[in-house]
């Protein structure tokens, strides 16, 4: 009894902890592309390419065809693979039933919850102006056209109309858009050690990223601080993302997947103010923006 009585007196004097923590850590996945569900032909292939069967790599399945995928799993298994989840599309029921990960497939974003009122307010205003504009625009034809016959002035009606009609579904496509996008702020030093990820808009740094940490979104990331450790852009798979940088000096800048390390960076883009962007053919291009 005295035992559980200091058993119980400690527990509570000593601070509660959280059951989990959430993280953010750049992985590495190898990614396999299946074009059969011909398992004897798989095999086949990864006996010529495999020179043993523990190298315990984890990888993605993308396959455009059917597969069973219980059987493709343990194949892969008796390999030394390790499965941890496929590339949405054909076999994503599957994927559920086995309690797989499904990943999104390349240029697709996470989605993310919908964004606050601000941004919601941001994106109404330039319909609007445009509509101003299109109206002004409208009554200037009209005034220019009131002398013409009244069959003139039907098509100029017809054509006002058609007009409002694309607005508005310009407007709702745009809203739509822009729901699963929300960006965020970080305003303090990210110091070694430190992992800050953000999924489902631009990621902003108004500080620097010290060497060792890094820092990883979906979309765009913006340093306006000095920008070291690891940079990660486009995480899932988005070729569009960007990095923008006031002082670009990082281990590793990574996006939409393509990597380069510090070794390989030119050096002519060091300490300078620099985007990176992906081009389909030619990998991670790097601008300086005073000179752009």
């Amino acid at each position: 009894m005295t035992v559980s009585d200091n058993d119980s007196q400690g527990s509570s004097a000593a601070p509660a902890l959280p059951a989990l923590a959430f993280y953010g850590k750049m992985l590495t996945f190898s990614r396999l592309q299946f074009s059969t569900d011909d398992l004897s032909e798989i095999d086949a292939q990864l006996a010529a390419t495999l020179s043993n069967k523990s190298s315990n790599i984890p990888i993605l399945i993308d396959s455009e065809v059917e597969q069973d995928l219980s059987a493709l799993v343990e194949l892969l298994w008796s390999w030394g693979l390790q499965p941890i989840g496929v590339v949405t599309g054909t076999l994503d029921a599957q994927a559920r039933e086995q309690r797989l990960a499904i990943f999104p497939a390349d240029g697709k974003r996470i989605e993310r919850i919908l964004p606050s009122k601000k941004a919601a307010t941001q994106v109404s205003k330039a319909p609007d102006d445009r509509h101003t504009e299109s109206a002004s625009t409208n009554s200037t034809s009209t005034n220019s056209t009131s002398t013409n016959s009244d069959s003139n002035n039907d098509t100029a009606a017809i054509s006002e109309s058609n007009t409002e009609t694309t607005i508005a579904t310009t407007t709702a496509e745009t809203l739509v858009s822009a729901e699963h996008i929300t960006s965020l702020i970080y305003d303090q030093m990210l110091r070694s050690g430190q992992s800050l990820n953000h999924v489902g808009g631009d990621l902003i740094l108004t500080n620097s990223v010290n060497s060792g940490a890094e820092a990883i979104t979906d979309n765009s990331l913006h340093v306006y601080g000095r920008a070291q450790g690891r940079l990660v852009a486009g995480a899932t798979g988005d070729k569009d993302a960007r990095i923008f940088c006031q002082v670009f000096n990082p281990s590793l800048v990574s996006v939409a997947g393509t990597y380069c390390l510090r070794d390989n960076l030119p050096e002519h883009v060091i300490d300078k103010s620099v985007q990176v962007r992906f081009v389909e053919g030619e990998g991670l291009v790097f601008t300086v923006m005073d000179d752009a």
